[in-house]
């Protein structure tokens, strides 16, 4: 993996995976010795982050009501 002349990266899938590092997540950078550690800037579990990241996204021209009546069928 090379840096561009931007100073860019591409973190690979898995790892932005596994660590929850969804588009748009802020990070920040940690010296560490020798070494540099790439975290998440922003407290709160995965899931939270998750959920925050897909907030406002629902395309269902449904209803809450309409929706819980179908769950509830």
């Amino acid at each position: 993996m090379r840096v561009t002349t931007k100073g860019q990266v591409t973190i690979p899938l898995d790892i932005r995976e596994k660590f929850g590092l969804l588009p748009g997540t802020d990070v920040k950078f940690v010296v560490d010795g020798d070494s540099v550690r790439i975290v998440p800037a922003q407290e709160g579990s995965r899931g939270s982050r998750i959920i925050e990241h897909l907030r406002g996204r629902a395309t269902v021209g449904m209803s809450t009501d309409e929706i819980m009546a179908l769950t509830r069928e």
